[in-house]
């Protein structure tokens, strides 16, 4: 099994523990509230929110795929810190065994944050990923972070 990694790192004006707790804690919730398009819904299948839960995540219309298995491998709350790995689902195409996510969300002295994501692709055997398929992760991940940014902008209660 080989791996790549790869790491983005996303400014926000929106404090850290803020969007922690929109990014992670409400997320469930938030994303297919905001982005319907893209997530449809997430059911949890086993668990309670913590390490160890199991969840699908059904995708919306706009997207080419049906649904990925996620299980969370670690959340720290404090630290504001989650890892979580893609499982099982249409997404792997196959040539991927698992997909994991380290995120932290750390506060800059501005009063916003900066979300570091670290993503490693756990390949079957030596399959190789395209660099169009990272490349379309990372914009993925943007577009979520750029979309629950824009959300708590408009919504500074949430």
């Amino acid at each position: 099994m080989g791996a790549i990694t790869f790491d983005i790192e996303i400014p926000s004006s929106i404090p850290a523990a803020k969007m922690f707790k929109a990014m992670v804690l409400d997320a469930d919730t938030l994303i297919p509230k905001i982005m319907p398009q893209a997530i449809k819904n997430i059911q949890i299948l086993e668990g309670d929110g913590g390490v160890g839960t199991v969840k699908v995540i059904h995708f919306g219309e706009g997207s080419q795929y049906k649904s990925v298995k996620h299980r969370v491998d670690a959340i720290d709350k404090e630290n504001m810190t989650h890892t979580y790995s893609i499982v099982e689902g249409d997404t792997l195409s196959g040539v991927i065994e698992s997909i994991t996510y380290h995120i932290k969300i750390v506060p800059t002295e501005d009063g916003g944050s900066i979300c570091k994501n670290r993503s490693i692709y756990n390949t079957k055997g030596d399959a190789e990923i395209s660099e169009s398929n990272i490349k379309e992760g990372k914009e993925k991940a943007m577009a979520m972070f750029k979309a629950i940014e824009a959300y708590l902008h408009a919504n500074p209660d949430a």
